[in-house]
């Protein structure tokens, strides 16, 4: 029997009947600054060159036994989720990492160490300390191919997955891409300065407030000096350079044995997620569905407030703060 096609939803940029009179209205950075702060984690990882310091933040109480784990893209870090986790965390435990050479965890001591294996094992690690049976899933670009692995996994604890643009084949053109998009002076004078390189950079997440970029500065950036450095481990900029005539990056034998509910969000303009692939996702895999983001590209930043309805409804976080 051929399998019946699945319907690519499209979601059309519509904020306008969001009001400030609603209180559960997803205001963004009004709401933002009302709720509480998030508690610092940290744990260890251990690598060839000896063990490493890891970070994340954690929104809501530790004793919440729903658990959604927020993994960012691949020079991020996890207060890029900040507006995301203030809204699930009304009824979950939200727990954001700074991947290893990323926000305020330590740097590795090669970039040849910064391999995927590493990160999973580190994650591995992050998933023992909170001692959890099982987590829901939202990653970006390079979060969301480390949730793929995870859930591909035997006897994983991923109970729902979102993958934030990107799939089961990342282009080689589009992973050139990117590497061009972390080309970045060693430090910035301002940041002012470094708010423009980041405008730049993100102009494909979509629509984002003043106040947002305001936000991703004050996360995105470190003190060096007299000036100020995006807040990763430049070591990281080295590896996202493809082999020549490479055709992409493959993960198609994650994609067949991930048997959890998956929800994939696409940008419109995206080249890491190309309609194609999307349509064979979801014809390899029952269990999946997809939503298109109007006026985005990679990635869809999950800041504005209908992306996090999508987000917090697959999840069974509705607005009103009911779950299921």
């Amino acid at each position: 029997m051929a399998r019946r096609r699945k319907r690519i939803h499209v979601l059309h940029r519509n904020i306008g009947s969001c009001r400030p009179s609603n209180p559960h209205c997803l205001t963004g950075e009004s709401s933002l600054h009302a709720l509480q702060r998030p508690r610092h984690l940290e744990w260890r990882g251990r690598s060839a060159g000896g063990f490493h310091r890891l970070h994340a933040v954690e929104w809501r109480r530790r004793r919440n036994s729903r658990v959604v784990i927020c993994a960012h893209g691949y020079s991020g870090n996890g207060r890029d989720f900040d507006y995301l986790a203030r809204h699930l965390a009304s009824r979950a435990r939200v727990v954001c990492p700074d991947i290893a050479g990323r926000g305020r965890s330590g740097w590795l001591a090669s970039p040849l160490a910064y391999h995927l294996a590493q990160i999973r094992a580190d994650l591995h690690a992050l998933l023992d300390e909170l001692r959890v049976d099982e987590v829901d899933w939202v990653g970006t670009s390079m979060g969301g191919l480390l949730g793929m692995m995870l859930a591909a996994e035997p006897g994983s604890p991923v109970r729902r997955l979102v993958l934030n643009d990107v799939g089961a084949f990342v282009p080689g053109a589009a992973l050139v891409a990117i590497g061009r998009s972390l080309r970045a002076a060693r430090s910035f004078p301002s940041l002012a300065a470094l708010e423009r390189h980041l405008r730049a950079t993100h102009r494909e997440w979509g629509p984002i407030t003043d106040a947002q970029f305001s936000h991703l500065v004050r996360h995105g950036a470190r003190r060096v000096g007299d000036g100020y450095a995006l807040h990763f481990d430049p070591q990281i900029a080295s590896l996202a350079q493809p082999m020549p005539f490479a055709p992409g990056l493959s993960f198609w034998t994650d994609w067949q044995r991930v048997r959890c509910p998956v929800l994939v969000l696409r940008g419109e303009r995206s080249r890491i997620l190309p309609r194609s692939v999307l349509h064979a996702m979801l014809q390899a895999n029952p269990h999946a569905d997809a939503v298109e983001i109007r006026g985005a590209g990679h990635a869809p930043s999950l800041m504005e407030p209908s992306q996090i309805r999508i987000v917090a409804d697959y999840l069974g976080i509705s607005e009103a703060g009911a779950a299921r």
